[in-house]
């Protein structure tokens, strides 16, 4: 099974927010997911939760991150450390 950690959508019409979830790569985007990580503010471009340890857990155990999640664990890396 590959496993990806990606972005579901769960924001109404003009309003996205996201959730950074754990699912097989073969799932749809909304489809069955295996663990939430954190949800994410589109609007206003902050992390509103984040599971630092369970994320590298799921990298520790070979999860294929997707371009948006790079990001996103790149923004809290750095906010993180300033803090």
């Amino acid at each position: 099974m590959a496993v990806k950690m990606r972005l579901t959508r769960i924001g109404k019409k003009h309003a996205p927010f996201y959730r950074v979830i754990v699912t097989d790569s073969h799932n749809a985007r909304d489809g069955k997911i295996i663990e939430n990580l954190a949800t994410y503010d589109a609007l206003k471009g902050v992390l509103v939760q984040f599971h630092k340890d369970r994320v590298e857990y799921w990298i520790g155990q070979g999860a294929v991150l997707t371009d948006s999640v790079k990001k996103l664990y790149a923004k809290y890396k750095k906010t993180a450390v300033a803090s």
